[in-house]
């Protein structure tokens, strides 16, 4: 197994669950559409099993997963409260949820990409897809919410 492979994989999928899991927690307050929050605690509630999975694969290959910083953190925030503060509508929040996934899905695409068929860790692919796959759903959900 390529060590060095499985934790730059995980650390991938770590952050896109983080990054995720954060603007959703900062769009949730911006928004009192119901059927747009319940789909974003719903997809909050999956980033959330997703990244406990890789925390336990993370942990059982002995790799230390990293946090974004603060000014990271403040830079999603206040980028977030800027988009929804010009507009809040059911429409612009689910293209901002669309940027945000196809941005994930790029990433993980790139990185499953670059893993050679003989890569070892069958479960850190199987998260990576997975969590691939639930983002392209997502996408197709707010989607259908744009319109």
């Amino acid at each position: 197994m390529d060590i060095k492979k499985s934790e730059e994989i995980l650390a991938e999928v770590h952050r896109n669950c983080l990054y995720a899991i954060e603007s959703i927690s900062d769009i949730l307050p911006e928004t009192d559409d119901t059927e747009i929050k319940e789909e974003l605690m719903r997809q909050h509630e999956e980033y959330e099993h997703i990244s406990a999975k890789c925390a336990l694969l993370a942990k059982a290959r002995g790799i230390e997963l990293k946090n974004p910083g603060p000014i990271k953190k403040a830079m999603m925030w206040s980028g977030i409260k800027m988009n929804t503060m010009k507009d809040d509508s059911r429409s612009h929040i689910a293209e901002m949820m669309v940027q945000g996934t196809v941005m994930g899905v790029t990433a993980l695409r790139s990185s499953l990409g670059e893993m050679s068929d003989s890569f070892g860790d069958g479960e850190v692919r199987a998260l990576a897809e997975e969590l691939m796959h639930r983002e392209e759903d997502f996408e197709k959900r707010w989607k259908k919410l744009i319109a």
